[in-house]
């Protein structure tokens, strides 16, 4: 009778513990998607960078870079300039001399 409680008391130590994994993990994948990586849901890249680069200069210059870097990281940050910490992979992107590729 001992062993049999022994054996219950660790399956369902084992089920808390495979539970507790599974929950983590899916508030991991949630985290992801919510700091601007890509998820399962596209944004829309040219009016996202059309909004970004209405201020710009060089506005067709801005925007095939936004867009380039939208593309590949599905995120582009609010407002016309800064915010690229909402984005850390729009952020880190940078160019050949290490200037930062995105607007």
């Amino acid at each position: 009778m001992a062993v049999s409680k022994v054996v219950i008391l660790s399956v369902l130590l084992f089920s808390l513990l495979v539970l507790d994994l599974v929950e983590a993990g899916e508030t991991a994948i949630g985290n992801v998607a919510q700091d601007g990586s890509p998820s399962g849901k596209k944004i829309d890249c040219g009016g996202a960078c059309a909004a970004r680069c209405q201020k710009s200069s060089r506005p067709h210059l801005c925007k095939r870079a936004c867009g380039t870097c939208c593309r590949r990281c599905n995120c582009v940050p609010p407002g016309t300039a800064g915010n690229q910490e909402v984005c850390p992979c729009y952020a880190s992107l940078t160019t050949h001399g290490g200037r930062r590729k995105c607007p």
